[in-house]
């Protein structure tokens, strides 16, 4: 006889699910406000060039560094014990970085707000785990907190220009502050604990060994994109790499590793992590040349450009929301694949810009490919979060996060190199143009764009032109490559997934996972059955409380 499906999530949960969104949303704004906020605080603590790069890059290489440690040691010493105590750091490294008052202090508060940060994704990500135990209400929860993760990737421009223009540049940093302080009060009344008790012990050299694999190599491929060929990124990524193996080879002798490495003997969870990298690679990194090109080429203000980017949003609410409903009814890898097929379409529009027909056909093919990538953003989550076992839903959280981490850096470097290859040989700047202006303008359009604001009105316009429209042959390049391999990775998808039924599909015989109540102190479920790796779908069966797809 079947067991009874898992018990449906009521209105507790939801309003849970609302407690670990709204800081997410929050979060990732206060990510990108600081890019318009740049200016104004270089200003104002006197910060150089190498001051400004650390300021700007230190969270994301801290945030990537402590991606797989925080979500494992969520695994460990509880997951809403590590989310709260997460908050408390992110609320005090947020005051600090908005009063700063020299660039270091300032430094330390980002490197700091990295680590905190990097306790929220896995640590929500798993409790959503946990919250909702049926299949269709997991793959809805997953699109909400997905959507708010997104949404602030684009909102941020918008908000933090309204911000900007009436307050000091410090209050970019504040907009998380209310949300933790929230999520302090309500969390440990609406959210469950949960930790592994069979976990053991952190192991400090796997930590470390994890660090020296992921920050060098992040390092190195943020280098690469800004500054071309290098001895020194390059070093950095190859170090990455040693380090890498090395940390491989001792999660495999450790009874207790850092990171369970049979999760990816699921070719669910295998197959849907590298989809989620390989998408934030094509399409994470077309987001740049998007932003660039309506305020470079189009000339719009930050908050300008943010509002054509709006259809985007809009678009990939619909299809956030949409995706799940369409997985229950549809195999995952063809709801994916169709969704892949869209984006593809909007990269194929992108190759229609020009410098003069105006930001509507740019908005247009960003909203394509937001619409199309909703399915994958969506149900690869949902598949990785219940392709691992319970007791190592923060790891697999964690390792989401580093992959999307990963590959937002490598596509950076990749198409930023190819952008900027094409722009370095299409650009020649008209004659007139002095000697120094002209150099300056063939490293980039930005530096065109400078460059160009200390000639007369009539050089800057004849040094404008070229420039605009080697950005744009760049971008139509780097488009269409990654259109086609975008293809490829759909066909991909729906080859190694198609045997993976609708979400929620019944399957007898297997009994549910029990989920513990808010306040019950920290427990841990039974770990899956010895072996339950070893085969991709059965171990799905044991890992999806009650159906072959999450």
């Amino acid at each position: 006889m079947a067991d009874p499906p898992p018990a449906r999530a009521g209105r507790r949960e939801w309003i849970g699910l609302a407690v670990l969104a709204l800081p997410t949303l929050l979060v990732s704004i206060d990510v990108y406000v600081l890019l318009l906020a740049l200016p104004q605080l270089t200003a104002d603590l006197d910060a150089g060039s190498i001051a400004q790069l650390w300021i700007t890059d230190v969270y994301a290489f801290m945030l990537a560094g402590f991606l797989i440690t925080m979500g494992t040691l969520g695994d460990r010493i509880g997951r809403r014990k590590l989310l709260l105590t997460g908050a408390v750091a992110f609320g005090v490294a947020s005051v600090v970085a908005a009063y700063a008052t020299s660039p270091a202090m300032l430094i330390a508060a980002r490197a700091a707000l990295g680590v905190a940060g990097a306790t929220l994704a896995p640590s929500t990500m798993s409790l959503i785990r946990t919250l909702f135990r049926d299949a269709r209400q997991l793959g809805l929860a997953i699109a909400i907190w997905a959507l708010c993760f997104s949404a602030g990737a684009v909102i941020g421009p918008v908000v933090g220009g309204a911000m900007l223009s009436r307050f000091w540049w410090g209050s970019v940093f504040l907009f998380g502050v209310p949300a933790m302080a929230l999520l302090l009060v309500v969390g440990p009344v609406l959210l469950p604990e949960y930790r592994d008790p069979n976990a053991g012990r952190l192991d400090l050299t796997s930590v470390a060994l994890s660090l020296a694999a992921v920050l060098p190599a992040i390092h190195g491929l943020k280098e690469l994109a800004k500054n071309g060929w290098a001895a020194l990124p390059v070093a950095g990524v190859v170090t990455g790499l040693v380090c890498a193996v090395l940390f491989v080879r001792r999660q495999q002798r450790l009874e207790h590793p850092l990171l369970d490495l049979r999760l990816f003997a699921s070719r669910s969870f295998s197959t849907a992590l590298g989809a989620m990298m390989s998408g934030t690679l094509l399409m994470g990194a077309i987001m740049l040349f998007i932003t660039q090109d309506l305020q470079l080429v189009e000339g719009l203000t930050p908050f300008e450009a943010g509002l054509w980017m709006m259809p985007a949003v809009a678009a990939n609410a619909l299809s956030f929301l949409v995706s799940p409903v369409l997985a229950r009814r549809f195999r995952p890898a063809y709801v994916i694949g169709s969704g892949l097929v869209i984006s593809v379409v909007g990269l194929l529009v992108l190759t229609r810009t020009d410098t003069t027909s105006g930001p509507t056909t740019l908005a247009t093919g960003f909203a394509l490919i937001f619409l199309g990538a909703g399915p994958l953003v969506t149900l690869s989550i949902h598949l990785i979060m219940a392709s691992a076992p319970p007791e190592r839903a923060g790891s697999a959280a964690g390792l989401n996060e580093t992959s999307g981490q990963f590959g937002f850096a490598f596509g950076l470097a990749a198409l930023g190199s190819i952008g900027a290859t094409v722009y370095d040989s299409r650009f020649a700047p008209p004659r007139g143009v002095p000697v120094d202006a002209a150099d300056a303008a063939r490293e980039s359009l930005a530096d065109a764009v400078v460059a160009a604001r200390d000639l007369p009105a009539d050089l800057a316009g004849a040094l404008l032109v070229p420039a605009r429209e080697a950005y744009v042959d760049g971008l139509h390049l780097v488009a269409a490559i990654s259109a086609a391999l975008l293809a490829v990775v759909a066909v991909l998808i729906v080859r190694l997934l198609r045997d993976v039924p609708p979400n929620g599909a019944p399957q007898a015989g297997v009994s549910p996972p029990s989920a513990p109540q808010a306040g019950e102190p920290p427990t841990g479920e039974p770990s899956a059955p010895a072996g339950s790796h070893g085969d991709p779908v059965e171990g799905l069966h044991h890992h999806s409380g009650g159906s072959r797809n999450p």
